[in-house]
């Protein structure tokens, strides 16, 4: 065994000990397209669109299939190894949904049984369209927060505010204000499935990757503030006014400090007692998780628990604590959303359909790399679109995925989308027989459960330290996320956060790091000489690279950076070249006249201009024909970094090749791609001095061109210099 060890290390160091030699020609980009033989044809518009019109009979099966997933994989679905695992994932995820769909229901402002509704519809709907086998859809809390904000704007308590003759005072029309809470929620709901469906349809999938994993933790983590401060209220037992707009999180932390002396006592140690019961048992529950074969339904306990005490010690009548209240059975029959809300909503919505998207796209992706199969991103934004849009119709609020439910879906067996199923089977028998059971649940235990929930975004908190230590400017997406989330409120603070995160790019290349490259002794390898202390400049070039693309916010830059590196004042040498230049036509032009005078005086008709050569006492000024031997040869720009080029860094490439050519160095692009081949050819870059042999495919065929291209004069130059120090 040790011998064959030592035969595995001695073959792995010698392959690594080969080396190689190719002999070739120095190819720039015109041979090269020469000998691969180019093609210039191109597809036209019209021939593209006719292709994707073009259907077969396979392709037609592909599409349908790809479009209702549920008929290609429910038939191969095989019970024996599948049937156990998804029925108890199934019904743990469904335990799970009740307390949730109710607590995160207060969260949108809407009556505890619409989200155990939003736990059913939209969940069915997932199970027929959906590509990932391991999420869990339903009710999220930061997607709640978000309807609730647009709920309190469109229907505020003081829209509803009656007379009570008894009391004599203002009191809240309860029934009113939630059957018109609920039509905003259909409505913001509604308009978001289709915003989904129609990002889908046009393969519009890509629009998460706009949604960096900091800005998407930061974002959550900053709503988890939001969610934290809305069930305040009910934690306490007081009323606020609920603020809505930029900083309403800050004005509610206020009215909330000044309420604090109303506090329910009644309501306030049930919540405490209801937190500190929930977090023992969720410990005890991940300290036996090897033990269990699937986890204790936590909240599942505390809801019944809680309700069979306020049941029985009447908390409502004795401590005034507030309880759900009327949870009618059965579902609600379809209606349509109502279209006069769409236009108030629209921004909202569509705020709405992003960031359920790119919650439920992570966590699929995370799964389906765990367990090697494939989420279709654009599949994903028409199941997530139809399962709000027909949601909306229920009367259901915006879905999305759940990190918790979903790592119970997974812990618990579950293999494939009939465990979601399934859940939805169990809220369905939850809603029509034993929904009115709870009618006497304290609100005050569903926050406790809304409370302990967050504590895994609590946690992305130590995001920032980690990121500090990795990638400063990720950090910093982070916090800003979390702040303007925090100020600005979830809708305008995740915009105002994607704009902050673009920048970040902007800025990232308008600020890139500019190297001079040196070449590694005996090897066609060139590396940034600040960074390698054996690379060596190649005598008389100059190798120069931008570590970013080339475009208008960083032109400018980029030259500035090739004159500061180079040493080379461009604008300067070129500005004494042209002074002496006009200084030497001045002369001549002065040194005409004296000898046209001269030669007049002298009685001499001269036709045309004067031979100046032949007058020897005439002052003649030289401009110097071969460059400054103090300046590079040659100068490669490597643009292997550059991925687009738009007109300004054509033209900044041109002007580059024109004032450096002046001075006599000769100026050649290395590592072009081609769409940046293409950008120089539709930008005007090649003209009948500038042609494609300026341009190579490597760095070193770039550097043999220059050492081989020296001209006559620069060797005759070299020969006399080599003889007057020799004779």
């Amino acid at each position: 065994m040790e011998t064959l060890c030592w035969q595995l290390v001695s073959a792995m160091t010698e392959r690594r000990r080969m080396n190689y030699s190719v002999q070739r020609d120095i190819l720039d980009e015109a041979t090269v397209d020469e000998m691969a033989q180019k093609t210039n044809s191109k597809p036209s518009l019209c021939e593209k669109m006719k292709k994707s019109m073009r259907c077969s009979g396979p392709e037609l099966k592909k599409c349908l299939l790809g479009s209702v997933p549920v008929v290609s994989w429910l038939p191969r679905y095989s019970l024996r190894e599948n049937a156990l695992g998804d029925l108890v994932s199934g019904i743990s995820v469904g335990i799970m949904q009740l307390p949730q769909g109710m607590a995160y229901a207060l969260l949108a402002a809407v009556p505890p049984v619409f989200g155990l509704y939003s736990s059913f519809y939209p969940v069915l709907i997932y199970f027929i369209f959906g590509t990932s086998k391991h999420i869990s859809v339903g009710t999220y809390a930061v997607m709640s927060v978000m309807i609730g904000g647009v709920i309190e704007r469109l229907a505020p308590d003081s829209d509803f505010m009656i007379w009570d003759n008894v009391t004599n005072s203002s009191i809240t029309d309860v029934v009113s204000r939630d059957a018109e809470r609920v039509r905003v929620a259909a409505a913001v709901t509604f308009i978001s499935g289709l915003f989904q469906i129609l990002l889908g349809l046009i393969q519009f999938g890509f629009v998460v990757t706009y949604l960096s994993e900091p800005l998407v933790r930061g974002y959550t983590t900053g709503a988890a503030i939001h969610v934290i401060v809305s069930q305040l209220k009910y934690t306490f037992g007081i009323n606020p006014v609920r603020y809505s707009g930029p900083l309403s999180l800050i004005y509610t932390v206020v009215e909330l400090c000044y309420l604090l002396p109303q506090t329910n006592i009644g309501t306030l140690v049930v919540s405490i007692v209801a937190i500190i019961g929930l977090i023992l048992a969720k410990e005890l529950n991940t300290y036996l998780s090897k033990k269990l074969p699937v986890p204790l339904p936590v909240e599942l306990v505390a809801v019944i628990v809680a309700t069979v005490i306020s049941w029985q010690v009447d908390l409502e009548g004795r401590y005034g604590v507030d309880v759900v209240g009327v949870i009618p059975s059965g579902l609600q029959p379809p209606v349509v959303p109502d279209v006069s809300l769409f236009g108030q909503v629209i921004g909202d919505a569509f705020a709405l359909s992003v960031v359920g998207y790119g919650i439920a796209i992570s966590l699929g992706r995370i799964f389906a790399l765990k367990y090697g199969y494939k989420v279709d991103s654009n599949q994903e934004l028409i199941a997530l679109g139809l399962s709000n849009s027909i949601g909306g119709i229920f009367q259901c609020f915006a879905i999305s995925c759940s990190m918790s439910r979903s790592m119970v879906q997974e812990s618990t067996g579950g293999k494939t989308q009939v465990a979601g199923a399934l859940s939805a089977v169990v809220i369905l028998f939850i809603t029509l027989w034993i929904g009115a059971l709870f009618e006497d649940l304290p609100k005050a235990v569903l926050a406790a459960i809304i409370f302990v929930n967050l504590h895994g975004m609590m946690k992305q908190f130590l995001d920032i330290p980690a990121l500090w230590r990795s990638n400063k400017i990720d950090m910093l997406v982070w916090v800003a996320t979390f702040i303007l989330t925090m100020l600005l409120n979830p809708d305008l603070g995740l915009a105002a956060s994607i704009a902050f995160s673009m920048l970040t790019v902007i800025f990232r290349t308008q600020l890139p790091k500019y190297s001079l490259l040196g070449q590694m002794p005996d090897t066609d390898i060139y590396k940034p000489m600040e960074e390698y202390d054996s690379v060596r400049q190649v005598p008389g070039i100059l190798i120069f690279r931008s570590s970013a693309t080339l475009y208008f916010a960083n032109a400018e830059m980029y030259q500035e950076a090739l004159g500061k590196k180079s040493g080379i004042d461009i604008t300067k040498i070129l500005s004494a070249k042209k002074k002496l230049e006009a200084k030497k036509k001045r002369h001549d032009k002065k040194n005409a006249k004296k000898a046209k005078k001269e030669l007049h005086k002298n009685g001499v008709d001269m036709q045309g201009e004067p031979n100046l050569e032949q007058q020897n006492d005439i002052s003649v000024i030289n401009v110097a024909a071969e460059p400054d031997p103090s300046l590079p040869r040659a100068i490669v720009l490597d643009l292997s970094p550059v991925n687009f080029l738009d007109t300004v860094g054509v033209k900044t490439l041109r002007s580059i090749l024109r004032d450096y050519g002046e001075i006599g160095i000769e100026v050649v692009l290395t590592g072009c791609q081609t769409g940046v081949v293409d950008n120089l050819q539709r930008g005007g870059f090649f003209n009948d001095k500038v042609t494609k042999s300026c341009l190579f495919t490597t760095v070193h065929d770039a550097v043999l061109h220059c050492q081989s291209s020296r001209t006559e004069s620069q060797k005759e130059a070299e020969y006399e210099e080599l003889s007057a120090t020799h004779f």
